[in-house]
Protein backbone atom coordinates (compact mmCIF):
# COMPACT_ATOMS: atom_id res chain seq x y z
CA UNK A 1 0.00 0.00 0.00
CA UNK A 2 1.00 3.32 -1.05
CA UNK A 3 1.55 5.75 2.23
CA UNK A 4 0.33 9.38 1.98
CA UNK A 5 2.72 11.41 4.68
CA UNK A 6 0.81 14.67 5.84
CA UNK A 7 3.59 17.52 6.73
CA UNK A 8 1.64 20.22 9.45
CA UNK A 9 -1.66 18.12 9.53
CA UNK A 10 -3.26 20.05 12.31
CA UNK A 11 -4.55 22.73 10.13
CA UNK A 12 -7.70 23.16 7.48
CA UNK A 13 -6.23 21.20 4.86
CA UNK A 14 -4.21 18.79 6.95
CA UNK A 15 -7.11 17.68 8.83
CA UNK A 16 -9.08 17.28 5.94
CA UNK A 17 -6.94 15.25 4.21
CA UNK A 18 -6.37 12.70 6.30
CA UNK A 19 -9.67 11.95 6.57
CA UNK A 20 -10.11 12.05 2.61
CA UNK A 21 -7.14 10.11 2.22
CA UNK A 22 -8.23 7.49 5.04
CA UNK A 23 -11.65 7.23 3.11
CA UNK A 24 -9.56 6.29 -0.11
CA UNK A 25 -8.48 3.68 2.33
CA UNK A 26 -4.76 5.00 2.00
CA UNK A 27 -2.26 4.45 5.07
CA UNK A 28 -1.67 7.76 6.44
CA UNK A 29 0.88 9.21 8.47
CA UNK A 30 0.12 12.90 10.04
CA UNK A 31 3.25 14.78 11.17
CA UNK A 32 3.03 17.89 13.36
CA UNK A 33 4.65 19.46 16.68
CA UNK A 34 1.56 17.99 18.66
CA UNK A 35 -0.57 15.99 16.12
CA UNK A 36 -3.67 14.13 17.38
CA UNK A 37 -5.17 10.63 16.58
CA UNK A 38 -8.86 11.29 14.57
CA UNK A 39 -9.85 8.08 15.60
CA UNK A 40 -9.41 6.71 12.43
CA UNK A 41 -6.39 4.02 11.94
CA UNK A 42 -3.71 6.31 10.12
CA UNK A 43 -0.47 6.61 12.18
CA UNK A 44 0.84 9.59 13.48
CA UNK A 45 4.31 11.23 14.42
CA UNK A 46 5.58 14.14 16.22
CA UNK A 47 7.71 16.18 14.36
CA UNK A 48 9.84 19.72 13.86
CA UNK A 49 9.82 20.50 10.11
CA UNK A 50 13.16 22.62 11.26
CA UNK A 51 14.91 20.04 12.19
CA UNK A 52 16.11 17.96 9.33
CA UNK A 53 16.48 14.66 10.59
CA UNK A 54 13.49 14.50 12.03
CA UNK A 55 11.82 15.51 8.15
CA UNK A 56 14.11 12.75 7.08
CA UNK A 57 12.37 10.45 10.02
CA UNK A 58 8.97 11.90 9.13
CA UNK A 59 8.92 11.21 5.55
CA UNK A 60 10.99 7.67 5.33
CA UNK A 61 8.77 5.17 3.12
CA UNK A 62 6.14 7.99 1.96
CA UNK A 63 5.24 7.18 -1.59
CA UNK A 64 3.62 10.90 -1.43
CA UNK A 65 4.16 13.68 1.14
CA UNK A 66 1.86 16.58 0.99
CA UNK A 67 3.60 20.10 2.78
CA UNK A 68 0.48 21.82 4.21
CA UNK A 69 1.97 23.23 7.42
CA UNK A 70 1.44 26.35 8.29
CA UNK A 71 3.13 28.88 10.79
CA UNK A 72 2.62 31.92 12.73
CA UNK A 73 1.71 34.91 10.44
CA UNK A 74 4.53 36.95 11.15
CA UNK A 75 7.14 38.15 8.38
CA UNK A 76 10.27 37.93 9.88
CA UNK A 77 9.61 34.62 10.90
CA UNK A 78 8.41 33.59 7.34
CA UNK A 79 11.50 34.89 6.32
CA UNK A 80 14.05 32.84 8.57
CA UNK A 81 11.62 29.43 8.64
CA UNK A 82 9.70 29.04 5.73
CA UNK A 83 13.22 28.14 3.54
CA UNK A 84 14.44 26.04 6.16
CA UNK A 85 11.47 23.91 6.05
CA UNK A 86 11.51 23.73 2.49
CA UNK A 87 14.91 22.64 1.73
CA UNK A 88 14.58 19.99 4.73
CA UNK A 89 11.20 18.46 2.94
CA UNK A 90 12.92 18.78 -0.44
CA UNK A 91 15.96 16.88 1.17
CA UNK A 92 13.64 14.51 2.76
CA UNK A 93 11.55 13.50 -0.75
CA UNK A 94 14.77 13.59 -2.57
CA UNK A 95 16.81 10.63 -0.19
CA UNK A 96 13.62 8.24 0.38
CA UNK A 97 12.13 9.12 -3.29
CA UNK A 98 8.78 10.38 -2.32
CA UNK A 99 6.71 12.30 -4.46
CA UNK A 100 5.99 15.96 -3.06
CA UNK A 101 2.52 17.80 -2.96
CA UNK A 102 3.12 22.02 -1.38
CA UNK A 103 -0.28 23.73 -0.72
CA UNK A 104 0.65 27.18 -1.36
CA UNK A 105 -1.26 30.81 -1.44
CA UNK A 106 -1.47 33.18 -3.85
CA UNK A 107 1.17 35.90 -2.24
CA UNK A 108 3.83 35.01 -4.72
CA UNK A 109 1.98 36.66 -8.04
CA UNK A 110 2.23 40.12 -9.32
CA UNK A 111 -0.04 42.10 -7.18
CA UNK A 112 -1.10 44.49 -10.03
CA UNK A 113 -2.46 41.21 -11.62
CA UNK A 114 -4.75 40.32 -8.16
CA UNK A 115 -7.97 41.11 -11.04
CA UNK A 116 -7.30 37.74 -12.74
CA UNK A 117 -4.96 35.16 -11.30
CA UNK A 118 -3.96 31.99 -12.80
CA UNK A 119 -0.89 29.36 -13.05
CA UNK A 120 0.25 31.70 -15.86
CA UNK A 121 0.05 35.22 -14.08
CA UNK A 122 3.93 35.99 -13.62
CA UNK A 123 5.42 35.89 -10.07
CA UNK A 124 6.40 39.36 -8.89
CA UNK A 125 5.69 39.34 -5.55
CA UNK A 126 5.95 43.32 -4.11
CA UNK A 127 5.33 42.30 -0.53
CA UNK A 128 7.74 40.51 2.05
CA UNK A 129 5.63 37.50 2.38
CA UNK A 130 4.92 37.31 -1.07
CA UNK A 131 8.55 37.41 -1.46
CA UNK A 132 9.17 34.22 0.87
CA UNK A 133 6.46 32.68 -1.19
CA UNK A 134 8.25 33.17 -4.48
CA UNK A 135 11.89 31.99 -3.00
CA UNK A 136 10.40 28.32 -1.62
CA UNK A 137 8.22 27.55 -4.28
CA UNK A 138 11.30 28.50 -7.02
CA UNK A 139 13.02 25.69 -4.75
CA UNK A 140 10.70 23.27 -5.22
CA UNK A 141 10.69 23.97 -8.84
CA UNK A 142 14.39 24.41 -9.33
CA UNK A 143 13.95 20.78 -8.43
CA UNK A 144 11.49 19.35 -10.79
CA UNK A 145 13.76 21.32 -13.66
CA UNK A 146 16.77 19.26 -12.71
CA UNK A 147 14.73 16.15 -12.77
CA UNK A 148 15.68 15.84 -9.50
CA UNK A 149 12.49 15.63 -7.78
CA UNK A 150 8.44 14.44 -9.36
CA UNK A 151 6.58 17.41 -7.49
CA UNK A 152 3.40 19.91 -7.87
CA UNK A 153 2.37 23.11 -6.26
CA UNK A 154 -1.14 23.11 -5.42
CA UNK A 155 -2.68 26.99 -4.85
CA UNK A 156 -5.92 28.30 -2.95
CA UNK A 157 -7.90 31.74 -2.40
CA UNK A 158 -8.97 32.91 1.38
CA UNK A 159 -10.29 29.83 3.15
CA UNK A 160 -13.81 29.15 4.21
CA UNK A 161 -15.78 26.04 5.22
CA UNK A 162 -17.07 24.77 8.37
CA UNK A 163 -14.65 24.84 11.18
CA UNK A 164 -12.37 26.35 9.37
CA UNK A 165 -9.71 27.77 11.12
CA UNK A 166 -7.36 31.29 11.34
CA UNK A 167 -10.26 32.15 8.27
CA UNK A 168 -10.97 36.05 8.25
CA UNK A 169 -13.80 35.60 6.70
CA UNK A 170 -14.80 33.32 9.56
CA UNK A 171 -13.76 35.70 12.20
CA UNK A 172 -15.46 38.94 11.05
CA UNK A 173 -18.13 37.86 8.81
CA UNK A 174 -19.70 34.34 9.60
CA UNK A 175 -18.96 33.58 13.23
CA UNK A 176 -19.87 36.82 14.12
CA UNK A 177 -22.75 37.06 12.49
CA UNK A 178 -23.80 33.55 13.79
CA UNK A 179 -23.39 34.74 17.53
CA UNK A 180 -25.56 37.99 16.22
CA UNK A 181 -23.06 40.23 16.03
CA UNK A 182 -22.22 42.98 13.31
CA UNK A 183 -20.36 41.93 10.54
CA UNK A 184 -16.33 43.14 9.92
CA UNK A 185 -14.55 43.90 7.23
CA UNK A 186 -11.23 45.86 6.41
CA UNK A 187 -10.45 48.48 3.69
CA UNK A 188 -13.46 48.01 1.17
CA UNK A 189 -16.53 46.03 1.60
CA UNK A 190 -17.99 46.71 -2.43
CA UNK A 191 -14.34 44.61 -3.68
CA UNK A 192 -15.21 41.24 -5.12
CA UNK A 193 -13.26 38.49 -3.40
CA UNK A 194 -12.07 34.97 -3.85
CA UNK A 195 -12.61 32.39 -1.27
CA UNK A 196 -11.82 28.76 -1.62
CA UNK A 197 -14.23 26.11 0.16
CA UNK A 198 -11.77 24.11 2.32
CA UNK A 199 -14.02 20.47 1.08
CA UNK A 200 -13.27 21.55 -2.57
CA UNK A 201 -9.90 22.31 -2.17
CA UNK A 202 -8.95 19.12 0.11
CA UNK A 203 -10.86 16.71 -2.62
CA UNK A 204 -9.01 18.49 -5.35
CA UNK A 205 -5.77 17.91 -3.72
CA UNK A 206 -6.11 14.40 -3.43
CA UNK A 207 -7.56 13.70 -6.42
CA UNK A 208 -4.61 15.97 -8.07
CA UNK A 209 -1.96 13.18 -6.49
CA UNK A 210 -3.47 10.11 -7.95
CA UNK A 211 -3.07 11.17 -11.45
CA UNK A 212 0.13 11.04 -13.12
CA UNK A 213 -0.41 13.08 -15.78
CA UNK A 214 -1.12 16.10 -12.99
CA UNK A 215 2.57 16.00 -11.43
CA UNK A 216 5.19 19.16 -12.29
CA UNK A 217 2.95 21.66 -12.36
CA UNK A 218 0.91 24.35 -10.63
CA UNK A 219 -2.64 24.00 -10.01
CA UNK A 220 -5.09 26.58 -9.12
CA UNK A 221 -8.02 24.53 -6.63
CA UNK A 222 -11.19 24.91 -7.32
CA UNK A 223 -12.82 28.33 -6.44
CA UNK A 224 -16.03 29.67 -6.89
CA UNK A 225 -16.23 32.15 -10.21
CA UNK A 226 -18.91 34.29 -7.89
CA UNK A 227 -16.52 36.51 -6.80
CA UNK A 228 -18.53 37.78 -3.52
CA UNK A 229 -17.76 40.73 -1.85
CA UNK A 230 -17.63 40.96 1.68
CA UNK A 231 -20.96 43.06 1.50
CA UNK A 232 -22.83 40.42 -0.52
CA UNK A 233 -21.66 37.34 1.93
CA UNK A 234 -23.01 40.00 4.88
CA UNK A 235 -25.89 40.24 2.75
CA UNK A 236 -26.62 36.86 2.02
CA UNK A 237 -25.99 35.58 5.88
CA UNK A 238 -28.37 38.01 7.07
CA UNK A 239 -31.57 36.55 4.87
CA UNK A 240 -30.74 33.44 6.19
CA UNK A 241 -30.08 34.32 10.07
CA UNK A 242 -32.93 37.21 10.02
CA UNK A 243 -30.53 39.93 10.62
CA UNK A 244 -29.37 42.97 9.33
CA UNK A 245 -26.77 43.07 6.75
CA UNK A 246 -24.91 46.15 7.37
CA UNK A 247 -21.15 45.79 8.34
CA UNK A 248 -18.14 47.91 9.63
CA UNK A 249 -15.37 48.67 7.77
CA UNK A 250 -11.99 49.31 9.69
CA UNK A 251 -10.87 52.18 6.51
CA UNK A 252 -7.03 52.21 5.32
CA UNK A 253 -5.90 55.32 8.01
CA UNK A 254 -7.44 53.65 11.01
CA UNK A 255 -5.43 50.26 9.59
CA UNK A 256 -2.63 52.19 9.87
CA UNK A 257 -3.23 53.54 13.07
CA UNK A 258 -3.49 50.52 14.29
CA UNK A 259 -0.90 48.97 13.17
CA UNK A 260 1.52 51.00 15.05
CA UNK A 261 0.39 48.91 18.58
CA UNK A 262 -0.91 45.91 17.22
CA UNK A 263 1.43 43.34 15.36
CA UNK A 264 -0.98 41.46 13.15
CA UNK A 265 -2.17 44.81 11.41
CA UNK A 266 1.38 45.37 10.68
CA UNK A 267 1.01 42.09 9.34
CA UNK A 268 -2.40 42.73 7.28
CA UNK A 269 -1.09 46.10 6.19
CA UNK A 270 1.36 44.84 3.54
CA UNK A 271 -1.22 42.83 1.88
CA UNK A 272 -4.01 45.65 1.50
CA UNK A 273 -4.35 44.99 -1.79
CA UNK A 274 -6.13 42.06 -1.70
CA UNK A 275 -8.72 43.17 0.02
CA UNK A 276 -8.88 47.01 -1.32
CA UNK A 277 -9.16 46.07 -5.36
CA UNK A 278 -10.94 43.06 -6.91
CA UNK A 279 -9.28 39.67 -5.83
CA UNK A 280 -10.18 37.04 -8.61
CA UNK A 281 -8.38 34.10 -8.18
CA UNK A 282 -9.43 31.46 -11.27
CA UNK A 283 -9.51 27.81 -11.41
CA UNK A 284 -9.87 27.45 -15.19
CA UNK A 285 -7.26 24.95 -15.47
CA UNK A 286 -8.57 22.12 -13.36
CA UNK A 287 -11.96 22.30 -14.02
CA UNK A 288 -10.91 21.79 -17.89
CA UNK A 289 -8.59 19.00 -17.38
CA UNK A 290 -10.24 17.10 -14.74
CA UNK A 291 -14.11 18.66 -14.37
CA UNK A 292 -13.97 19.35 -10.79
CA UNK A 293 -16.07 22.03 -9.97
CA UNK A 294 -16.21 24.22 -7.21
CA UNK A 295 -19.09 24.62 -4.13
CA UNK A 296 -21.52 27.27 -5.17
CA UNK A 297 -20.54 29.99 -2.76
CA UNK A 298 -24.38 30.15 -1.31
CA UNK A 299 -23.81 26.36 -0.74
CA UNK A 300 -20.66 26.43 1.22
CA UNK A 301 -22.19 29.49 3.25
CA UNK A 302 -25.56 27.03 4.45
CA UNK A 303 -22.77 24.73 5.50
CA UNK A 304 -21.04 27.25 7.10
CA UNK A 305 -24.30 27.94 9.20
CA UNK A 306 -25.11 24.09 9.87
CA UNK A 307 -21.73 23.53 11.64
CA UNK A 308 -22.09 23.89 15.30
Amino acid sequence: MKLHTILGAGGNIGTGLARKLAESSHPVRRVGRNPKPMGSPEEWLKADLLEADQVIDAVKGSTIAYLVAGITYRTKIWETQWPIIMKNVIAACKIHESRLVFFDNMYAYDPAEVGGLSEGTPVRPKSRKGAVRAAIAQLLLDEIEKGQLTAMIVRAADFYGPGAQSSMVHETIINRMKRGKKAQWMYNKDKKHSFTFIPDAVEATAFLAGQEGAWNQVWHLPTSKAYPSAQTITTFLATRLNQDDKIQVLPAWAIGLLALFVPLMREIKELRYQLDEDYCFDSSKIEKAYGLRPTPIEEGLDACLRQE
